[in-house]
């Protein structure tokens, strides 16, 4: 939101909209294409590709309309307040999205591994070890070795940390109406996150190559895939948001007290940075 006008509407309420709907049929194809696709199904990929094009296209035309509205001074201070419910809603959801993960990790791991490998189970599987990240019973999951701290979750670890405080100069540089030191800030955050995806497709790269640590790898393979794989998806969706945000910092559609695009993005970034450090401790170190 960057302007809020006397004469604005006590509380704005858009016309109806397609969008909703287009985005509801885009995820259901991006997720029928996943499923198709982690099972091996040749169209899987392509059909989840085009879901996710589908998906970006609708977030594109959607948030255009609602800074367009922005600007056009409809958004009082009570559309302000909503706004900023409803991105505390959405990151409660991903906390308890990624809550869910851990869960299965820490369920699996501390759980479901001593019970399988106590005395009543040996009869069943005498070859399976309480050993998180083993191999399992004898033909059922191929050799593999399990992903440590160093160096590249280290490193990565650094650079969110350091795109945190690299965002926090930003955030106060625009409420000190600093345009440009803004924009250098947040350019510079963007771009600790898009380094830290790129080490981390070289991770995966790594984990397939060398360690023969696969999606199918058991139960090491598929929590540590889709932990790290999900939050890397955040990085970029949130790397997204806030270029959307350093594009509009550099039409100049923010002020020193009403930015709160900018405010929702930051919220985001931090929540997918607290995130890693829990993975990094969980995933790489425990």
């Amino acid at each position: 939101m960057s302007t809020q006008q006397k004469d604005a509407p006590y509380y704005f309420v858009p016309g109806p909209s397609r969008w909703p709907m287009m985005a509801g049929i885009s995820l259901l194809v991006m997720m029928a294409g996943a499923s198709a696709w982690v099972n091996d199904v040749g169209w899987g990929a392509y059909v989840n590709l085009a879901g996710l094009l589908g998906f970006l296209f609708v977030l594109y035309f959607w948030f255009g309309d609602a800074i367009k509205e922005s600007e056009g001074g409809l958004y009082s201070k009570r559309i302000d307040v909503s706004f900023r419910w409803s991105m505390s809603w959405f990151i409660f959801s991903e906390v308890m999205f990624f809550a869910a993960f851990f869960g299965a990790l820490f369920y699996a791991r501390s759980i479901s591994m001593p019970w399988l490998a106590d005395l009543d189970h040996k009869l069943l599987w005498p070859d399976f070890s309480a050993h998180w990240g083993g191999v399992g019973p004898a033909n059922t999951v191929e050799s593999f070795s399990t992903m440590g701290p160093f160096w590249i979750p280290t490193i990565n670890t650094a650079l969110l940390l350091t795109s945190g405080v690299t965002l926090t100069i930003a955030h106060h540089a625009i409420r000190e109406g600093k345009r440009s030191q803004t924009a250098i800030w947040l350019a510079a955050t963007i771009l600790l996150g898009a380094v830290f995806m790129g080490f981390q497709a070289y991770e995966y790269i790594h984990a397939y190559r060398d360690l023969n640590l696969k999606l199918t790898s058991g139960i090491y393979g598929s929590t540590f895939f889709l932990l790290t794989g999900f939050h890397g998806f955040h990085v970029t969706m949130g790397a997204i948001m806030l270029a959307v945000v350093l594009y509009r910092v550099l039409k100049g559609h923010f002020t020193a007290d009403n930015h709160f695009a900018f405010e929702g993005a930051a919220w985001y970034w931090h929540f997918v940075d607290v995130v890693w450090l829990g993975l990094y401790v969980v995933v790489y170190w425990l």
